[in-house]
């Protein structure tokens, strides 16, 4: 009897990080100021300074991932290292770093994954132009684009324009941008959702002219939801929930908004404004396939619900989740994020069935505080088990027909997270660094870093 639980023999395996959350080196090389390097920093937290310094140790840690067995390894361009100023003359000193990176990664049998925008948008088009709320942003976001297509075309095939573009439904801070003064905020958001659409698109375009070879995807975090009950509002609810989900894969796979989003926004006069061809480039410029991150699943409980979101009364994004409960049968991490793996099984059908696309998981993993033993290593079995347990979940995703390019680990080495923690570490290598204290940025491999290398290497067979 055939195997269908095998994996392809292309099939990607990695690790996933962000320019800012790895490279340090923040006002090295050229580069400008991002607005992650004017964050406030929370107490207790660090800044991006210096990161995990992987902008002068990516040799190093490249080594590692090619020890590992990775064929694939995901970053992110900073644009602030491109377009100092995100306009003006563009600064050489940037595009050969990145030059330089991907040319080892290459000669370590490792195709880059480049994510275009991870959350760093210029400091200066944030401050002139209010973000990606201006029109001339999405210009200057097209140009940022040519620039690395075109300098990066022999070198780079799969790209990805925003990372977990749907975060702008409660993250508008991640674009550069702020409401105007007495403009609703909801509608607000919606506008930003729009620019973002379109300048996909036309990062899209752009690739499928210089890079005709090249794949493109589009991304979110996908969240997945399940009814508290069985009861009808419950489930309705749930519904809703994953529709804020799901109107970003119907666009970047179809090319139009779905009806479920545009009837709430025509019914309470929140459409934002389409400019001229706005609909006919998205139409245009669909995707070549769809990537997530996965972390975690909530309920949907109407009994913490109000009628207004419940009913259609409304599309308001900006607290969606703030309703949710966690769910009573799952475990969760440290940081209170359920630990689900049947979640992205059913995720990962479901998407396949909609949209008939290609999926990558881009991100997944676990955040654990965690320090060094007296063996200079960290036994991270709980890392193992999830890994394997998500892994597992994948593959019969993959034997009931769903078409998985890869799998891609959150973090590599540990980097800081989002939120700036060192503590929050994901890797299979220890980075000797604290929130407050440098330290010497030494690597350590966990004993994650060993099974992940057998897994790899069985392309999934052994977990």
């Amino acid at each position: 009897m055939k195997n269908t639980n095998k994996l392809p023999k292309d099939f990607m395996w990695g690790g996933a990080v962000t320019s800012f959350q790895s490279e340090g080196a923040y006002n090295e090389g050229g580069k400008g100021l991002s607005i992650v390097d004017t964050r406030p920093v929370q107490e207790g937290h660090s800044n991006y300074n210096t990161a995990v310094d992987f902008y002068h140790n990516y040799k190093e840690d490249i080594a590692l991932f090619e020890e590992l067995g990775f064929n694939s390894y995901r970053t992110s361009i900073s644009w602030a290292r491109i377009f100092p100023d995100g306009e003006g003359e563009v600064n050489e000193e940037g595009l050969q770093f990145y030059d330089d990176l991907f040319d080892e990664l290459l000669a370590k049998g490792i195709k880059p994954i480049i994510t275009l925008y991870h959350f760093d948008i210029p400091l200066a088009l944030a401050k002139k132009y209010n973000g990606f709320y201006s029109r001339k942003v999405i210009d200057l976001f097209e140009k940022y684009s040519k620039v690395v297509f075109n300098r990066y075309k022999d070198k780079v095939k799969h790209w990805i324009t925003f990372n977990e573009q749907n975060s702008v439904f409660g993250g508008l801070n991640h674009y550069g941008t702020a409401p105007l003064e007495g403009m609703d905020k909801i509608a607000f958001t919606h506008q930003i959702c729009h620019n973002l659409f379109v300048a996909h698109a036309k990062a899209t375009k752009a690739l499928h002219d210089i890079i005709p070879d090249a794949k493109m995807y589009g991304m979110i975090n996908f969240i997945g939801i399940y009814p508290a009950t069985c009861k009808p509002e419950d489930v309705l609810y749930a519904e809703k929930l994953k529709e804020f989900n799901l109107v970003f894969l119907h666009v970047f796979s179809k090319g139009e908004y779905p009806t479920y989003y545009t009837a709430p926004l025509e019914n309470n006069n929140m459409m934002p404004k389409y400019e001229a061809g706005d609909l006919e480039l998205i139409k245009e410029n669909t995707v070549d396939a769809l990537s997530i991150s996965y972390y975690f699943t909530f309920i949907a409980d109407t009994t913490k619900n109000s009628d207004s979101i419940l009913f259609g009364e409304s599309n308001d994004p900006t607290n969606m989740y703030a309703l949710v409960s966690a769910n009573p049968y799952l475990k969760s991490s440290e940081w209170g994020w359920a630990i689900d793996p049947i979640g992205l099984r059913i995720i990962l059908k479901d998407i396949y069935s909609r949209y008939g696309l290609p999926i990558f998981i881009v991100e997944n993993g676990i955040g654990a505080n965690e320090e060094l033993n007296e063996n200079n290593t960290v036994n991270d079995d709980y890392r193992i088990d999830y890994l394997k347990r998500h892994i597992e979940e994948m593959k019969l995703a993959i034997s009931e027909g769903v078409e998985v390019e890869g799998y891609l680990m959150w973090g590599s080495t540990d980097i800081l997270s989002s939120g700036g923690q060192m503590s929050k570490r994901y890797g299979f290598v220890f980075v000797n660094r604290t929130d407050a204290d440098i330290k010497d940025l030494k690597r350590y491999k966990k004993k994650s870093f060993a099974w992940f290398k057998k897994v790899i290497k069985s392309n999934g067979e052994v977990l």
